[in-house]
């Protein structure tokens, strides 16, 4: 199966591209940008030598979906989608920081918890507390947002507003706007059979002064999900919670004596575990959006993705 690793376009007036850890922006003459999910697979910050068929593709369409279902609560950046893999919208400034909202105790902050730390971000945690238990009310535990091959790191509100990282009326904005997308994520995720368990948003500002929601948004790789079935009794009896998340990934990483830290060695993955995490992919896809996934012809994708885009800018144009 041909994944889609990087990608060389060439589009009219474009003027630059960033190349993030999963996604490739193209900036077409200041105005808009031309985001294409890949296929690249992260964890703990670091790239992994091999792509996950469709997982792009997979990432792609929740955000965008999720997108249309929020967007009477908080603005978004996006215009259109013309490709399964490509999500066309505004030029924003991204706010240096990514808003992390968290409803229980899992991932980083339950590492954080289990090493004897009782504050994350600034925020307490309550004692008696075992992995996977929720929060009394979900916890805003913001991160730096990183560039490329630098590790997102904890920060504070206090920090923030402190160093001027983002003004408080924006930062105020911010949270509430977090609040409001998970309290809609959990709503929908319930409905799905599912528990949103922590994710994170991230934001930005148009040329007009207004905040949006940008990039992606309750995908596997920025969320974790739980299935709601079985939660109390797995919970109860101190079995691991069976999850829907990137968070299967890093556990195979740890396990096989990877963190990101230097000097360790990625893992081998084989054609086996790709196609495998694949497939937890496709599954947390048609959970989370209740359709069947079709898979997109990735035969000639770089064709694909070029006529689709092009078609678009086309029209968008004539149109303006």
């Amino acid at each position: 199966m041909k994944t889609i690793s990087t990608t060389q376009f060439n589009f009219p007036n474009q003027i630059n591209v960033y190349k993030g850890k999963v996604r490739e922006v193209y900036n077409i003459n200041d105005e808009l940008l031309i985001m294409i999910a890949t296929d690249r697979l992260s964890a703990f910050d670091v790239v992994l030598p091999k792509g996950i068929p469709f997982k792009g593709q997979i990432l792609n369409q929740i955000a965008t979906k999720f997108m249309d279902l929020t967007s009477d609560i908080v603005p978004n950046w996006l215009i259109a989608t013309p490709d399964p893999n490509v999500a066309i919208g505004y030029l924003c400034e991204p706010f240096k920081v990514e808003m992390v909202i968290r409803g229980y105790l899992s991932g980083h902050a339950a590492r954080e918890y289990a090493s004897g730390k009782r504050k994350i971000c600034g925020v307490t945690m309550p004692e008696g507390l075992q992995e996977n238990d929720p929060f009394p009310e979900p916890i805003l535990t913001p991160t730096t947002k990183a560039d490329f091959g630098q590790h997102d790191e904890d920060i504070s509100k206090e920090v923030i507003l402190s160093k001027g990282i983002v003004s408080e009326s924006d930062y105020l904005i911010l949270e509430s706007y977090t609040k409001a997308l998970f309290k809609r994520g959990t709503d929908i995720a319930k409905s799905k059979g599912l528990i949103l368990v922590d994710t994170k948003y991230e934001f930005g500002k148009m040329k007009d002064g207004t905040i949006v929601l940008i990039d992606e948004i309750h995908t596997p790789d920025s969320s974790r999900y739980f299935y709601l079935e079985g939660y109390k009794e797995r919970q109860d009896s101190g079995e691991e919670q069976k999850q829907l998340s990137k968070e299967f990934v890093r556990k195979w990483l740890i396990k096989n004596g990877f963190q990101g830290k230097v000097g360790q060695k990625i893992p081998d993955m084989t054609n086996e575990y790709c196609e495998m995490v694949s497939n937890r992919y496709i599954e947390l896809y048609e959970h989370i959006v209740g359709e069947k996934f079709e898979k997109g012809n990735n035969e000639n994708w770089e064709q694909r993705i070029e006529k689709n885009v092009l078609s678009f800018l086309d029209t968008f144009y004539k149109a303006n």
